[in-house]
């Protein structure tokens, strides 16, 4: 595989050719070997522990650490000799297969492989060491993310003391008891000594600065950042919701400056204990917890209901807020607990009488929470907004699992099993605010698209704001792990398999070589539509080649450009196009028949732009439906009717059937006009009539002349046909439409009638319709008389006339 320190050494030694400086091949490496014998050594012993079985969780943590840093050194020195080796591979290969077993070959040639091959496995030798090192490494490392998953999973699913049994309570209530004495006996004791008070008297103007400053900030911060938001509510331009987005952090960062001033001047005046100041180290994390969910809910349950990234009533959004906060003081209090136990070894009975309230008051809002987010009544969902229902069936989903894993954790903890009822609330609760701020992290990112692109709110509208949400998404995937007990090692551990990327074949792929695949196309891709720009643009319209044959150059660079650019990146990210081979061999059956249609396509559209029977811009006739070429891609052509209307026509039509090109070359044209007149006109007057007409308009040609045929003896007329080639017939309807007129204009001019269609209708026995009329009163209707019948006609008149007609009987003729 080409790696990057390689293809640094390659452009040296090319640029060095290009001066004309000597080129010497150097082999050597600069990769540093591992010590195997340390390595060795520190293998045998990690591996002892492991069977021993009595190395803790942090000692397993350290071995493994270790381990991770060998593996990567062993990675690295998978490298070695890697140009020399793929030159003697060349090598071998230029001297042909190996003759099979019963053939000889040439001695020279023989020895030459025997040599070769001798080389090889020398240069091969640390590789494969370095292999082998590496799967052990690997090994241990993977033995140990065994051992260490299965004691938390049974840690999990320990049975324990039960919280709600009477007998455990009084020790857990003199814990906490002492605690409390433990943590006011520092103060005291360090209150009353003469030496802190010097030194708080010494700090006394810093400490009166910082005490002045933190209860400003934290009584008037957020004050100050409303207003801020307050304002810019007011405006109603656009980008106005990112600033207010922004100036609403000023709500979480200047209290907690406030509280953190606060910290500082406490600890400045020395009063602090190593108890105190370990709990205050811990109260700038609370702090920020609680003003990060404060803000928080207050952005996930807006006031507003256009800014509320959940859409809730408003009593409903005024109850998430209250839970969301409550929450945030349970968990801090446990939290708070957990140090006490730390600094003073609560028992395990302890802590699951001090925690188990908290875990239930936890349980009990996490289930009021799910409720509210799930509860249907309490939605207000624009029906048609998809992002919002999306969000509204994840918030209500997790409403309901938030029920239920409330329920089966404070079950599960009032039994015993208080780490199992612990892991299932407490992240769980962690995991609504995970989503809660990604939803609101997306709102930011339609916003500021609305800023950027100067549009009103279109939110989920465009690519690039779904896509960066979706990478938003992405994003706290490892964040939600970590929330459900991962350990910061089996991210990095992911992390490490990511970039070690696959072997494929004798070649690893890693996803820095993906990114020089991605950056060479890119760069190849770019100078291919320079050079078609330049093309079309420059050279090409001062050549004598048409339109077609302009585009059909154009695009054929364009294919062989991106093709040349995919190999050229695929070589860079050192990816063997020969071990391709064996996979285009394998698909190409797949390809025969699964893709025999759009392999067609494509190899057509190859056709057409060599051959270029049609080009962009030809009037085109295919499958009866006219239209013009606009664009000719590699799978099909797109012709726009004269309606207006685009048909994509697949290429393999256009070559296997008939296609008619009335502009191919030129736009000459001929057209045929029919003309009939009535019976009885002067037909040579007519024909004269229309030769004068066609002659004279100013689309006809003279050469070929134009022609005026009598063509035949119609049903209702004489027929005539002008028969006339047009400069351009792409105006041929035109042509024909003023012809028309003119012809209207001249037989009326001249008394020469255009005939239409009539009937001759025969009644039999009219003589008897004759007298009274039928169905009058009093009147008979004879025997032999037919009912009447309706004649449908256009505008047909019958009038009846006495004399004889053809017939079997005596009849009247009407007309």
């Amino acid at each position: 595989m080409t790696r990057i320190g390689t293809a640094l050494r390659a452009l040296l030694l090319a640029v060095a050719l290009i001066a004309g400086g000597a080129i010497v091949p150097v082999w050597a490496q600069d990769i540093a070997q591992p010590d195997y014998t340390a390595w060795e050594l520190r293998a045998r012993a990690d591996e002892v522990k492991l069977d021993l079985g009595t190395a803790s969780v942090a000692e397993l943590e350290a071995i493994r650490e270790r381990m991770v840093d060998w593996r990567a050194q062993f990675l690295a020195a998978q490298d070695t000799n890697e140009t020399r080796i793929n030159t003697v591979r060349a090598q071998i290969d230029s001297l042909g297969p190996a003759p099979a077993e019963g053939e000889e070959e040439p001695e020279d040639i023989a020895a030459r492989r025997a040599d070769l091959t001798n080389q090889l496995t020398e240069l091969r030798s640390p590789v494969l060491r370095a292999e082998e090192a590496y799967t052990r490494a690997d090994g241990i490392i993977g033995e140990i993310d065994t051992i260490i998953r299965d004691r938390q999973a049974s840690e999990l699913l320990e049975l324990g003391p039960s919280p709600v049994n009477p007998a455990n309570w009084p020790a857990a209530l003199s814990a906490l008891m002492t605690s409390a004495r433990l943590s006011a006996q520092e103060i005291i004791d360090n209150v009353t000594s003469p030496a802190y008070q010097s030194e708080a008297r010494r700090n006394l103007p810093l400490i009166l600065l910082l005490v002045g400053i933190g209860v400003v900030l934290i009584t008037r911060g957020k004050h100050w950042a409303q207003l801020g938001v307050h304002k810019l509510r007011g405006n109603a331009r656009r980008g106005t919701a990112v600033f207010r987005f922004l100036v609403s952090m000023g709500e979480v960062l200047l209290p907690y400056l406030g509280i953190y001033a606060l910290i500082e001047a406490l600890s400045a005046t020395g009063f602090t204990g190593m108890r105190w100041d370990f709990l205050l180290n811990q109260l700038q994390l609370w702090a920020a917890l609680l003003l990060g969910t404060h803000w928080l809910a207050n952005q996930t349950f807006h006031e507003l209901e256009d800014r509320s990234t959940v859409q809730l009533n408003d009593a409903a959004r005024s109850e998430g807020r209250r839970l969301a906060n409550a929450l945030a003081w349970l968990y801090v209090a446990r939290d708070v607990i957990e140090a006490l136990g730390e600094l003073d070894g609560y028992s395990e009975a302890t802590t699951a009488v001090v925690e188990f309230p908290l875990l239930v008051l936890t349980a009990l809002g996490l289930f009021r929470l799910g409720r509210v987010i799930s509860n249907d009544e309490n939605a207000e969902v624009p029906e048609d907004e998809e992002p919002s229902i999306f969000r509204a069936r994840l918030m209500r989903l997790l409403g309901r699992v938030g029920m239920l894993t409330a329920v089966i954790g404070t079950v599960m903890a009032a039994v015993g099993y208080l780490r199992f009822g612990e892991f299932s609330v407490y992240p769980f609760v962690a995991t609504l605010g995970l989503a809660a701020m990604v939803m609101v992290l997306q709102r930011f990112i339609f916003d500021l698209n609305d800023l950027i692109t100067d549009r009103l709110r279109t939110e989920g509208d465009g690519l690039i704001p779904v896509l960066a949400a979706f990478v938003l998404s992405a994003a706290a995937l490892p964040f939600l792990a970590l929330i459900w007990g991962a350990r910061t090692a089996d991210l990095s551990e992911v992390w490490t398999r990511f970039r070690e990327g696959f072997v494929f074949g004798d070649t690893r792929i890693s996803p820095t070589d993906f990114l020089v695949v991605i950056i060479v196309f890119v760069i190849g891709y770019m100078l291919t539509r320079l050079l078609q720009g330049a093309l079309k643009s420059t050279v090409l319209p001062k050549t004598k080649i048409d339109k077609g044959g302009q585009t059909a150059i154009t695009s054929g660079i364009g294919y062989l450009g991106i093709f040349l650019a995919a190999i050229v990146a695929i070589t860079a990210g050192g990816l063997d196009l020969s071990s391709l081979a064996i996979v285009a061999g394998a698909l190409s059956v797949g390809i025969g028949f699964g893709l025999q249609t759009v392999v067609s396509n494509f190899v057509s559209g190859i056709i057409l732009l060599i051959e270029r029977p049609i080009s962009e811009g030809d009037w085109i006739e295919v499958n009866g439906v006219h239209g013009t070429v606009k664009d000719i891609s590699v799978r099909s052509t797109r012709i726009e009717t004269f309606d207006k209307y685009e048909m994509i026509v697949p290429n393999a039509d256009l070559i296997a059937g008939t296609v008619s090109n009335y502009t191919r070359g030129n736009v000459l044209g001929r057209i045929i006009v029919p003309v009939g007149v009535a019976y009885g006109s002067d037909t040579r007057k007519v024909q004269k009539i229309l030769m004068n007409i066609v002659r004279n308009h100013d689309q006809v040609l003279m050469n070929p002349p134009p022609g005026v045929d009598f063509i035949g003896f119609g049903a209702d007329s004489l027929d005539f046909q002008i028969r006339a080639v047009l400069i351009d017939i792409t105006k041929g309807m035109d042509v024909r439409t003023e012809i028309r007129h003119q012809i209207v204009e001249a037989f009326t001019k001249d008394g020469i009638e255009i005939p239409f269609a009539q009937r001759d209708i025969w009644v039999r026995n009219a003589e008897a319709f004759k007298g009274p009329s039928f169905g009058a009163p009093g009147v008979e209707t004879p025997k032999d008389v037919p009912e009447p019948k309706s004649i449908e006609g256009g505008g047909l008149d019958i009038v009846g006339n006495d004399g004889n007609g053809s017939g079997d009987g005596d009849g009247d003729s009407s007309r």
